[in-house]
Formats: structure tokens, C-alpha cells, sequence
């Protein structure tokens, strides 16, 4: 069986909960991505060239074709945090 076709029936018969949980998955690791790259650290790791702190996460409701899905925003001790790639201010809709 040909790997397009695969995929194709695997995709046509999962859930949506399925795919919110990969979005939801995918989004949380960019932003904790970009939130290491502004701390100059990762999360958790010492270093000399830190710059910042990790204060926690602020819940966000993000609505997408598949659902609601509840992000997790980091926070930042100094300054703030924002992901405008991904979210508009007081807009929380794709």
C-alpha cells in the first residue's frame, strides 16, 4: 500500500480530538522555544548567558477549525511574552 494512500486513511478517520492534541502539542513547543530564545537559556538549564526568568504559563483559548484549544502561554519574569505569530491581541480565533 502506497504511503500517500496510508496517511490518507488514517487522517480521514481520525478524531479531531487527535488533531486539537497535535496542534495544541506543536504550538506549546514553538512558544517554549521562543521563550528559552529570549531568556537565552532553556527551560530549567543554568547558564551564564541567561538574561531572564520562566514565571509560569497564562491560559489561553485559541479557536481553530478542529476545536477549541486551551495554550499554554509562557511568562516571563522581566518584560512580557506575546506569541503574535501565532495569536492577535483580543482576537482568539484563527
Amino acid at each position: 500500500m502506497p504511503l500517500h494512500v496510508l496517511a490518507e486513511d488514517n487522517l480521514a478517520a481520525a478524531s479531531p480530538d487527535l488533531l486539537r492534541a497535535m496542534v495544541k502539542t506543536f504550538a506549546d513547543a514553538l512558544m517554549s522555544a521562543e521563550a528559552d530564545a529570549l531568556c537565552g537559556a532553556e527551560y530549567g538549564q543554568v547558564s551564564d548567558e541567561r538574561v531572564n526568568h520562566r514565571d509560569g504559563y497564562r491560559p489561553r483559548e485559541w479557536d481553530t477549525r478542529a476545536g477549541t484549544v486551551e495554550l499554554a502561554v509562557p511568562e516571563l519574569r522581566q518584560g512580557s511574552y506575546f506569541p503574535h505569530w501565532l495569536l492577535e491581541r483580543r482576537r482568539r480565533a484563527e
